[in-house]
């Protein structure tokens, strides 16, 4: 009995002793596969979204768009990186067309991992992948100017709010004598909405309401409506078509012998780029509302537009789209440095209030909204192709994209 009750205390005794040594060897492969683990992460990269549309009717604006986001990654990648990481592109298609949209959107957040997106142009393709980014926790930057009446915590906007652009359009308008508007836009979200928030405006402000046209985006014949134009002998043409239908109004719009000297048109979607398209020749004397141009004169200016031509061509033009789509990739990146992290919450939080000396001057995320404060600029079109500008707001403007400042607005969001 004794013999067999020592031969249990003995067995006892090498089973544990052979499983703490288990234990300890596991603690320790766990340890190992850890800090190897934590090795490979240090020599990964920081994946990111880019969704533009590179193929059909909105291709003509957002190609370039593309190629100032990868410019800025490059350059930051150059200095080093974002929290000793690269940060590596995911490039997507959205084809102009707002379903690809979505599911590129929903493939680059549950397949390649990303850790934000920086895409889209129009509204619609933003309507779209909103409920995506929000499903999934994500994080959009949108880097082209709206129509407002919308906030949500998971983009940020870099383009212009509608008080940063279209009001004070109609306001300078208005003040040069130009009173009588004829509306024409393209048929999706942003066109309706924005010509929505101008007819209150005229109203309230002494303008008149002569005509109101929409078509669909890729349109391109504009004979029946330039008649309509002539008939109707407005001071101004609000124009709000985005795309290539641009190039065949504008050019349909000088074949009827109608020039800007005849009637002007205001755009809000034509750019530098836009007019390399439509041809200077038919867009000289004509008027756009902006946050930035090629000839704004600053000193980051100067070195973006230099570093830009240099690297795709001198024939290349700058404009506002592209460069709120260049700033905002360093912002994400400022964003990242002082959350010292790429979580959707924490670079959030770390955006709030982010200051950036951007081409178009300082500008800042604004800490209620995540819109931008951003000066707002008109320009008048030269024969080059390039913008003389004509008024600006002496200083970035709060963004409001509710317009809550306006009594005349009560309703629009409604």
């Amino acid at each position: 009995m004794k013999g067999n009750k020592l031969s249990r205390k003995i067995m006892l005794v090498c089973v544990l002793m052979i499983t703490a040594v288990l234990f300890l060897a596991g603690c320790g492969k766990g340890k190992q596969e850890s800090e190897e683990a934590g090795k490979a992460d240090d020599k990964g990269t920081i994946k990111v979204g880019v969704l533009h549309s590179l193929s059909g009717t909105m291709a003509i604006s957002e190609v370039s768009l593309r190629d100032a986001e990868l410019m800025a990654i490059d350059e930051i990648n150059a200095s080093g990186g974002v929290l000793g990481k690269k940060i590596e592109p995911v490039i997507e298609d959205g084809a102009s067309d707002w379903p690809t949209f979505a599911e590129k959107a929903k493939k680059l957040l549950q397949r390649d991992k990303v850790a934000t997106v920086f895409g889209c142009w129009t509204s619609a393709s933003r309507k779209a992948v909103l409920p995506v980014f929000e499903g999934n926790k994500g994080l959009l930057w949108y880097p082209v100017q709206y129509e407002g009446l919308e906030s949500s915590p998971n983009i940020f906007y870099t383009g212009a709010a509608p008080n940063q652009q279209i009001t004070p359009a109609v306001t300078w308008l208005l003040q040069n004598n130009k009173k009588k508007f004829y509306l024409l836009g393209s048929d999706y979200v942003f066109p309706r909405t924005a010509n929505k928030i101008i007819k209150a405006q005229l109203a309230a402000e002494g303008g008149t309401l002569v005509g109101e046209e929409y078509t669909p985006l890729g349109h391109t014949d504009y004979s029946t409506i330039i008649s309509k134009i002539k008939a109707a002998k407005p001071d101004v043409v609000f124009n709000t078509l985005n795309g290539d239908s641009n190039v065949a109004f504008f050019k349909q719009l000088r074949d009827a012998g109608i020039t800007s000297r005849d009637i002007v048109t205001m755009s809000v979607s034509i750019a530098e780029e836009e007019i390399r398209g439509i041809g200077a020749e038919n867009m000289a004397g004509h008027l756009a509302v902006w946050n930035y141009f090629q000839t704004t004169d600053t000193p980051e200016n100067k070195a973006f537009i230099q570093k830009y031509k240099s690297r795709y061509g001198q024939n290349r033009v700058t404009d506002d789209p592209i460069e709120a789509a260049y700033f905002q990739v360093y912002l994400w990146a400022e964003a990242v440095k002082k959350a010292n992290a790429t979580d959707v919450e924490k670079v959030r939080e770390a955006a709030k209030g982010l200051e950036f000396k951007a081409p178009e001057g300082l500008v800042k995320v604004d800490p209620e909204n995540q819109h931008t404060w951003k000066t707002v600029r008109i320009g008048e079109v030269q024969p080059d192709g390039q913008f003389k500008e004509l008024w600006n707001s002496k200083g970035p403007v709060r963004p409001d994209p509710y317009l809550k400042s306006y009594t005349w607005a009560s309703e629009l969001s409604k």
